[in-house]
């Protein structure tokens, strides 16, 4: 059996840390809903609809972190049985309703941001900018050849 290489033990000894950084980031994530009732998915499904209103397949797409198409849409209705998101017509496609915040939902989201911001600020001054934004790099650099590796010659 071939041995990897260098390069590739290295990228191999990252994974686990790196799932173990999302599950951090969740967590992080569910002390900042919890207060205002929602979860980090539903942050996450109604964060995506902010600036624009969207079809659920693109906000799949967007918010990817492996939330499929039907996880979306099942998220959706909720935020919509629960007055924080409405389904409107999309000129695009009829079938494809566009999903946008309504004002509670937005206001849910706007409660978020100072623990949001202070949970950030308190991280990133223990981190640092500067490595912060190099590893930003660094796992851009790796989302980008992974997708290439996956994407075939």
């Amino acid at each position: 059996m071939p041995r990897r290489t260098p390069a590739g033990d290295a990228l191999t000894e990252l994974v686990l840390p790196a799932f173990e950084l999302n599950g951090e980031f969740l967590a992080a994530a569910e002390t900042m809903t919890r207060p205002v009732g929602l979860t980090p998915a539903w942050w996450q499904v109604l964060g995506a609809t902010l600036d624009e209103p969207l079809p659920v397949a693109e906000i799949a797409r967007r918010v990817g972190l492996g939330l499929a198409r039907q996880s979306v849409q099942r998220v959706a209705d909720l935020l919509v049985e629960r007055g924080w998101a409405r389904f409107r017509d999309n000129p695009a496609h009829r079938r494809a309703k566009l999903l946008e915040p309504t004002d509670e939902g937005r206001a849910c989201v706007d409660r978020l941001t100072d623990a949001q911001h202070a949970w950030a600020d308190a991280v990133g001054a223990t981190v640092g900018e500067d490595e912060l934004r190099r590893t930003l790099e660094g796992v851009s650099r790796i989302i980008a050849a992974s997708q290439a590796y996956r994407s075939g010659p």
